[in-house]
């Protein structure tokens, strides 16, 4: 299956916090699930970093390189990706949330996050 991480699950993930939940650890390290980070996340992380260093103690760089260190897959985003967001209901107001439903459906990925809100937008999201 490929697995594509919120912010909140792939920094919970890199940094083995306890506020990862034992489903999403099981479905990170099985070894036949493809583990996939957006290049949105990478940019929420940066903006975050910029904006309140406190809140968020990794810059967008150290995230990308604490990403590939666990294996995880980027996934860069496309025009295809920005053009689905048209037709995305407006179940969530978060921008960067609603890239990564978009590009869930462009790529057959699932999404992997802990917002329950984002559970309207279909079974392709799975939060945990």
């Amino acid at each position: 299956m490929k697995l594509l991480l919120d912010t909140h699950i792939a920094l919970w993930a890199i940094s083995d916090s306890p506020e990862l939940s034992q489903a999403a650890r099981r479905l990170i390290t099985e070894p036949t699930n493809s583990i996939w980070v957006s290049a949105a996340t990478v940019w929420e992380i940066a903006i975050k970093h910029a904006k309140r260093p406190t809140d968020m103690p990794i810059s967008g760089q150290q995230a990308r390189t604490y990403f590939a260190a666990a294996g995880y897959l980027l996934l860069p985003i496309s025009a295809e990706h920005a053009a689905a967001i048209d037709a995305l209901p407006q179940i969530h107001r978060d921008p960067f949330d609603r890239v990564l439903v978009a590009q869930t459906g462009c790529e057959s990925m699932h999404l992997l996050t802990h917002d329950g809100e984002l559970a309207g937008y279909g079974d392709a999201v799975l939060v945990v």
